[in-house]
């Protein structure tokens, strides 16, 4: 709704005061089945890069099905992920800002929402399921300069906020949350837990807790988790920081990586939802294997 990242911030939190919002749903599953190929280390930033109207008509569908924030398909975008793949810097540099342009096209088209702007861990650049263990064994100041310069593009992108997303670590928490403090835009946190736990074992509480201090983030929470998790996450995030709550699970399917293929059967059900507001989460979507449709009943328990 703003132009500038910090005034789109101010008034998502406004329209939180009145009603909780919906995020939108998964972009590399939906993609996948739409037809584009995402089975290589860019995954979904392949199709930005080849077929970005793919992503357009899937901001679109997601506005329509009731959506009030779009998050770009930014997260898989980055210069070392890139270069692993052939490409330049100057390129990654380039579809970091086109993920917003579609993304606030979509917005604007629709005639209302937020446009959140990805991003995703260093595990995701690794293409390897990293980003689901937090093995990068990388140091918090080494962290910092790997999301330096994406985040610094992002927030000068347009963007309303950046949605800081899929953490695995206490490290790179604590990193990113370190270079938000200089950087010109507000963000989302969410981790990706397993239980009440980051999936390298610390506590989601110090997580948050960490979170809790800065003024540059407007709502913590989780995403791409099973959704039997999230209503312990909801309840840590709310007590430990007092900020709005995000959540965004996936349908309860597993990623293999190594295949690189789901495995099991959805159990994502959009009744949990009434739940999850209930104990206080104020920004409601669909991660990994959500669809449209999911958001559609997503905005429909909300109303």
């Amino acid at each position: 709704m703003g132009d500038e990242g910090v005034d789109g911030a101010d008034a998502l939190l406004d329209g939180l005061a009145s009603r909780p919002l919906v995020v939108d749903g998964g972009l590399g599953t939906l993609l996948a089945g739409r037809g584009a190929d995402v089975s290589a280390p860019l995954w979904s930033a392949q199709t930005l890069i080849e077929q970005p109207e793919a992503i357009l008509a899937a901001h679109r569908d997601y506005f329509a099905a009731g959506a009030d924030v779009a998050v770009t398909s930014s997260y898989q975008v980055s210069e070392s992920g890139f270069a692993l793949a052939g490409r330049d810097a100057a390129e990654a540099r380039r579809m970091l800002a086109r993920s917003v342009e579609l993304a606030a096209r979509a917005r604007d088209e629709a005639g209302a929402g937020w446009v959140a702007a990805s991003i995703g861990p260093y595990g995701a650049s690794l293409a390897d399921g990293s980003e689901y263990r937090g093995d990068d064994r990388l140091s918090v100041a080494e962290l910092r300069a790997w999301h330096h310069d994406r985040l610094r593009i992002l927030a000068d992108s347009g963007a309303d906020l950046v949605a800081v997303e899929t953490i695995p670590s206490l490290r790179e928490v604590e990193a990113l949350l370190h270079e938000l403090d200089g950087a010109a835009v507000r963000a989302w946190l969410s981790v990706t837990p397993d239980g009440e736990r980051l999936r390298t074992g610390e506590p989601l509480a110090d997580a948050f807790g960490l979170a809790a201090a800065s003024d540059r983030v407007v709502a913590v929470g989780v995403n791409c988790c099973p959704p039997e998790q999230v209503l312990a996450a909801v309840g840590i995030a709310r007590s430990v920081t007092g900020k709005p709550v995000v959540a965004y699970p996936n349908s309860g399917e597993t990623w293999n990586a190594t295949t690189r293929t789901w495995h099991g059967t959805s159990g994502f059900d959009a009744g949990l939802v009434r739940a999850w507001r209930d104990a206080g989460a104020g920004l409601v979507g669909g991660c990994c294997r959500t669809t449209p449709a999911d958001i559609a009943a997503i905005a429909a328990a909300l109303a």
